[in-house]
């Protein structure tokens, strides 16, 4: 049983992994009802946090359903992380998660998220301080180091749990990578594989099938892992991968080897039809059809002759006329 302090969260958890406007609380359910394990967050900035932004308050909301979840951190300043934590402790969320490993210039290059892989010491001991002021579970959320000649995990991951954090999550990317290039995993198994480790060690990075994830658990050893941008517009991703691991059927193992292979376009609309009215109910309608459009390629990717139905999805403006457009995808298709 997989564990975060005394958070049993299964033999094998999948995370949704947090991504800044994508994981919002009407697609973190999404996701959960489709079989996610672990949800956190949208990643917020301690200082909006502290001065009480209504945007990075509204990023904490969350449902029990929800539960186990994280609310994910960053920042750069050690006394405004610290206020954070105690702002963030009282949504009592089930854990509290710090990104040491967004690599996007507004957040990095403020020497924050995986800017501060930069100054290894510093995250440390700023980390250190965290774990001591929160009453809940701290995990920390990084990267492989901050370039190529710098690829610190090993001996970062062991640090970090020497000074009290309850599991790590690494992306298989350095901060100089970005997002370029091809996730190398093989740092995130040697860290698994360090015998002085005992916390839990949780992979990201490139996880696009059902099979990729089966083939990272085999090879690498990790406890769980973190699956992001595929989740865009395809939830069943979660329990698609839960069931190729409880199989060995070689066949089943082909059947999943493409995510959306076996979803009904049918399906694809229900489901989008679901996250866009979760969002209206959220977020309002203006606001709800403006972010969707950013869903709908995904939910909709590899349809024949899809071109008809993607500009109007982008370019219509009322709840009624988005609707309209999905109807006429499902009959359209169902031809």
């Amino acid at each position: 049983m997989v564990k975060i302090g005394n958070i049993e969260l299964g033999e094998f958890p999948l995370f949704l992994s947090p991504m800044d406007d994508i994981t919002d609380l009407p697609f973190r359910q999404l996701c959960k009802r489709h079989g996610a394990d672990v949800l956190i967050s949208e990643f917020i900035a301690s200082e909006a946090l502290i001065r009480d932004a209504e945007k990075s308050r509204r990023k904490m909301l969350f449902a029990d359903f929800e539960r186990p979840i994280g609310i994910q951190v960053f920042g750069n300043d050690e006394d405004s992380l610290l206020r954070c934590i105690d702002v963030v402790a009282d949504a009592q969320p089930d854990f509290i998660d710090i990104n040491w490993g967004c690599p996007v210039r507004k957040v990095a290059g403020k020497g924050a998220g995986s800017g501060m892989l930069k100054e290894p010491d510093k995250l440390v001991a700023i980390t250190a301080s965290l774990v001591k002021r929160s009453p809940l579970p701290v995990t920390v959320k990084t990267r492989l180091g901050y370039d190529d000649d710098n690829k610190i995990i090993v001996t970062l991951a062991e640090q970090l749990q020497d000074v009290g954090i309850a599991a790590i999550s690494i992306h298989g990317r350095t901060k100089s990578q970005m997002y370029r290039g091809e996730a190398d995993w093989t740092l995130i198994g040697e860290t698994k594989a360090n015998p002085r480790l005992h916390i839990p060690v949780f992979g990201n990075g490139d996880i696009t099938t059902p099979q990729q994830a089966l083939e990272s658990r085999q090879r690498y050893g990790v406890d769980g892992i973190l699956i992001g941008r595929a989740a865009i517009g395809n939830p069943w991703i979660f329990e698609q991968t839960k069931e190729l691991m409880q199989s060995s059927s070689s066949t089943l193992t082909s059947q999943f080897s493409h995510l959306s292979s076996n979803i009904s376009v049918s399906d694809r609309v229900a489901v989008c039809r679901e996250h866009l009215l979760a969002a209206v109910d959220f977020k309002g309608e203006r606001q709800a059809i403006f972010e969707m459009r950013k869903h709908y390629g995904a939910y909709f990717r590899g349809l024949f002759d899809f071109k008809r139905f993607r500009i109007p999805l982008v370019t219509v403006t009322t709840l009624d006329e988005v609707l309209a457009v999905l109807d006429q995808i499902d009959a359209h298709y169902a031809e």
